[in-house]
C-alpha cells in the first residue's frame, strides 16, 4: 500500500474524531444563522484535504467552497478574524492527525505542503469574497443614506420656503414701522439696536430661503469689489463685534472685481463673521478676527481667520455638510449654504484650523468689469 493510500485510509477512519475535536475548539456564536452548516463545511473541507493528497486541486474547486462559506459568514455577521482563526484551527488539527498516522515524517512532508497550500488558497478566496460582499452591503447602505438625505433636504426645502414667506410678511411690516419711528423720533433710544436685531433676524431667515432654492435659480448678479463689500459687512456687524469684544484686523485690500450676487456674497461673509464671533466667545482675551485679501491671475481670495479654539480635523471634513453643527442651538445649514453659494459662483470655500488660528478661505473667479 502506498503512502497516499495509507493516509487516505487513515483520514477516512478518523473523520468523526477530527471533526469533533475541531468543533470543540472553534468560535461559533449561539445566534449564528448557519450553525448547522459549520460542521458540514468542516467535512467538505476534510474531503478537499483528501482530494489534494491524491492530486493538487484547481483554484475553481477551492473557490466554490470558500465562496459558500464566506457568504454564510457574512449572513451570520461573523468577525473575519474569528473566521480565519477557525480555518487555521482546522489546518492545525488536520496536520496533527496525519502526523499521528504512523507514516514517516519524510513521506508525509509533500502531503503537508499541499495541505498548507490548500488552506492558504481557501483562506484567500474566502476573505476576498467576504470583503467583496461586505463592501457591496456598505455601498447599498451609503446609497440608502444618500437617498434619505436628499429626501430630507427636499422636505426641508418645502418647509423652509413656506416658513420664510409666512415669516417675512410680518417682519417686513416691523422693519417699515421702525423706519417710520426713526423718522418721527430720531432721538428715541434703542431704535438703532432694534433695527439691527431685525436685520439679523432677516438674515437668519434668508438662510432657510437659500437652503430651499434649487441650484438652477440664480439671484441678480453684478460686478463687485470684494473689499468694498467686506466694508459694508463690517459696518453692519459693528454692534455684534462690539458686544462680543472682538477686534478686526484687515490686511491691504486688493482691487479684485468679481461678477456675483451682492446679497448672496454678503450672506456668506455675514455667516463666516457670525461664526467667528461665536467661536471667539470661548476665549477670555485677545478675541481677534483677521481678514486678508490675495489674488493671482484668475482668482481672488479672501481669508477670514480667528484665534478661537481649534476645529478638529474630523469636524473640518464635515462642517460644510447640511445639518452638521456643534452649536447647542445651531441649525447646521449656515456653512452648507455658504458652500452652495460660492460654488454656484464658480468658486470654492475651505477651512484650515490649528491651535493658533482657524481660517476660512473663499476663492472666486476674477472678472473684468
Amino acid at each position: 500500500m502506498t503512502a497516499t493510500d495509507e493516509l487516505i485510509r487513515f483520514l477516512d477512519e478518523n473523520i468523526s474524531t477530527f471533526i469533533s475535536a475541531w468543533r470543540q475548539k472553534i468560535t461559533i456564536s449561539d445566534d449564528d444563522l448557519h450553525q448547522e452548516e459549520v460542521e458540514k463545511n468542516g467535512m467538505r473541507m476534510y474531503d478537499l484535504v483528501k482530494k489534494t493528497i491524491v492530486q493538487p486541486l484547481s483554484s475553481d474547486e477551492i473557490d466554490v467552497l470558500a465562496s459558500k462559506v464566506a457568504l454564510e459568514r457574512v449572513e451570520a455577521n461573523v468577525n473575519i478574524g474569528d473566521f480565519i482563526n477557525n480555518v487555521n484551527l482546522g489546518r492545525r488539527e488536520v496536520i496533527r492527525y496525519i502526523v499521528s498516522s504512523g507514516i514517516s515524517r519524510e513521506e508525509l512532508q509533500p502531503f503537508i505542503e499541499e495541505i498548507n497550500i490548500l488552506f492558504d488558497q481557501f483562506s484567500y478566496f474566502a476573505v476576498k469574497k467576504y470583503t467583496e460582499v461586505k463592501e457591496d452591503i456598505l455601498q447599498e447602505k451609503i446609497s440608502f443614506i444618500d437617498q434619505s438625505h436628499k429626501e430630507r433636504l427636499t422636505i426641508l426645502g418645502q418647509m423652509s420656503s413656506s416658513f420664510v414667506h409666512e415669516f417675512r410678511n410680518p417682519l417686513t411690516a416691523v422693519k417699515g414701522f421702525i423706519k417710520l419711528m426713526q423718522s418721527d423720533h430720531p432721538n428715541l433710544k434703542y431704535l438703532d439696536i432694534i433695527s439691527h436685531e431685525v436685520d439679523q433676524l432677516n438674515f437668519r431667515v434668508s438662510q432657510f430661503l437659500h437652503a430651499s432654492k434649487k441650484e438652477t435659480i440664480e439671484s441678480k448678479r453684478e460686478y463687485l469689489k470684494l473689499g468694498e463689500l467686506l466694508d459694508e459687512v463690517l459696518a453692519f456687524m459693528y454692534p455684534s463685534l462690539l458686544d462680543g469684544s472682538v477686534k478686526v484686523q484687515e490686511g491691504p485690500k486688493k482691487n479684485s472685481s468679481v461678477y456675483a450676487s451682492r446679497d448672496e456674497l454678503r450672506q456668506v461673509f455675514l455667516n463666516l463673521m457670525l461664526n467667528s464671533i461665536d467661536a471667539l466667545q470661548k476665549m477670555n482675551v485677545n478675541r481677534t478676527i483677521t481678514i486678508d485679501f490675495k489674488e493671482d491671475s484668475s482668482r481672488a481670495y479672501v481669508h477670514i481667520s480667528n484665534n478661537g479654539p481649534m476645529i478638529p480635523q474630523k469636524q473640518i471634513e464635515t462642517i460644510f455638510e447640511p445639518f452638521f453643527t456643534t452649536k447647542e442651538l445651531g441649525t447646521g445649514i449656515g456653512l452648507y449654504i455658504c458652500r452652495k453659494i460660492i460654488e454656484s459662483h464658480g468658486g470654492s470655500i475651505s477651512c484650515q484650523s490649528d491651535e493658533m488660528t482657524t481660517t476660512f478661505t473663499i476663492a472666486l473667479p476674477i472678472s473684468a468689469s
